[in-house]
């Protein structure tokens, strides 16, 4: 099934239709399916009981402010500063989406106002697990004390951002489900990309040349220093923030005597809080940079945006996360034209939730998919490059009822015809295995001989319920 850019308007509701309704009564737009009520804020830590929603009043901005607006001198960086929300992640993959003004216009629909035809009502385009769907949003907002809860421009009368962060949490079901994730996820859902991860205690020698290959073409990009559960947003001593998401926003080089020295740009979604050590805001590194290099390089603003040495970064984050817009090899010169086949299914208890590859018994009754890998050689090489993501569905919106991510994988195995059976699996050897994780999609990317294969996706535990995408970006 190929992928589809057709819209689908998100629970039904039609944008047009229901400002139409608005304007010709006078009225402003009250959204049902996500009201300005406690269960649209929380189940648990932002629950109706819990101390974080006592005294949220939801205002619309022109209670708020004076003169509201949707977006004031374009849509930047320093219109993302998050709130008493732990999404992070969200607010990295928010403030990557600033650098690409197409993407963005795709997203948040920049002609929309406060002023002409002003109905209180909003539309948002998200990507949501193969198609993109329109989401329409009232502007009631959750305040405290007259000021915005969540995410907040520095400029009090700019909103674009607060709404879009709203229109997220309608699609997950609430903003509490926003809490913690990885920053991907919103990349992949701004942007319908598909994202590999790069551990750096094990990064390829090359990982500085794709992070800059992958910023020239649009990939979005974010890091993040791992840490035990206690440690979680430790500052350390060089002022960086344990297990928070961080955008990177530039790769360059500079020239130091004689010497060319790698450099990355960070951002701190808080919008302050930087790193004091080499290359920071005003560090002396800088008095040794060639006066037309340092121009280019804007970088003493205490904006929550500074620059480091990439050796530096190596050391301390713990790993990149490179959204692909499309998947073109970002460690090859070679731009291939790639063939995107996509899968849905489901893991059934009792039928199609077989478990992983170690379940003997039952790893045959998960879902089988065929795969078909046809390949010119490049430069002599008689392999295809593969790029495969597999999606669990909805889990954030099932956290109220306690469930979590699954463990998932997938196997790929040469494939003869027919479905694989038990018989066949027990002692067929995989192509490829990729690795467990308890996340929304868990991706690879590989080189296999041009043949046909069986993509087998699994949870770890046999019996573990859930649906899934399966999308498979191959080189044509």
């Amino acid at each position: 099934m190929a992928a589809s850019n057709k819209l689908v308007k998100f629970l039904n509701q039609d944008y047009d239709t229901l400002k139409a309704q608005c304007l010709s009564k006078k009225a402003l737009f009250s959204d049902p399916t996500f009201p300005a009520a406690p269960e649209s804020l929380g189940f648990n830590l932002l629950g109706p009981n819990s101390d974080m929603a006592k005294e949220v009043v939801w205002k619309r901005p022109k209670d708020i402010i004076q003169n509201p607006k949707f977006i004031v001198g374009g849509a930047t960086k320093a219109d993302i500063n998050q709130g008493a929300l732990g999404d992070c992640w969200l607010m990295a993959a928010i403030a990557s989406l600033t650098l690409d003004p197409d993407i963005l216009a795709r997203v948040i629909h920049p002609e929309q106002n406060f002023e002409e035809n002003y109905a209180g009502i909003f539309h948002f385009q998200l990507w949501q697990y193969g198609q993109w769907v329109d989401v329409v949003i009232d502007d009631l907002l959750p305040t405290r004390n007259g000021k915005l809860l969540f995410v907040h421009s520095l400029d009090k009368n700019e909103f674009w951002s607060a709404l879009l962060e709203k229109a997220y949490a309608k699609v997950n079901g609430s903003y509490e489900a926003l809490k913690g994730g990885s920053a991907t996820e919103g990349f992949e859902d701004f942007t319908g990309g598909i994202a590999e991860l790069y551990e750096l205690n094990k990064a390829p020698s090359n990982l500085f040349n794709i992070m800059k290959k992958a910023l020239s073409r649009g990939s979005l990009l974010s890091t993040s220093i791992s840490a035990s559960a206690n440690e979680t947003e430790d500052v350390t001593k060089e002022q960086l923030v344990k297990t928070h998401a961080y955008s990177i926003t530039a790769a360059e080089e500079v020239h130091v005597g004689g010497h060319l020295v790698q450099l990355v740009r960070l951002r701190n979604p808080w919008g302050h809080k930087e790193w004091n050590g080499a290359w920071s805001d005003n560090s002396k590194e800088w008095d040794y940079v060639l006066p037309q290099e340092k121009a280019k390089l804007n970088y003493s603003a205490d904006d929550g945006e500074f620059w480091m040495a990439y050796s530096d970064f190596v050391e301390r984050y713990s790993k990149v996360e490179i959204c692909n817009l499309t998947p073109d090899l970002s460690s090859s010169d070679h731009v291939g034209q790639w063939a995107l086949q996509q899968f849905e299914g489901n893991w059934k208890n009792g039928s199609t939730a077989g478990g992983s590859s170690k379940n003997t018994a039952t790893f045959s009754s998960n879902p089988q998919f065929v795969m078909n890998l046809d390949h010119e050689s490049h430069g002599g090489m008689h392999t295809c490059s593969v790029l495969v993501g597999l999606m669990q569905k909805d889990m954030r919106k099932e956290r109220k009822l306690g469930h979590n991510f699954n463990n998932i994988c997938f196997a790929v195995y040469p494939h003869k015809g027919g479905k694989l059976s038990h018989e066949v699996l027990s002692t067929a050897k995989a192509a490829f295995t990729s690795e467990h994780y308890a996340r929304r999609e868990v991706s690879q990317r590989f080189a296999l001989p041009p043949g046909q294969y069986i993509i087998i996706p699994s949870t770890y535990e046999p019996n573990h319920e859930g649906s899934f995408l399966l999308r498979v970006f191959s080189e044509k």
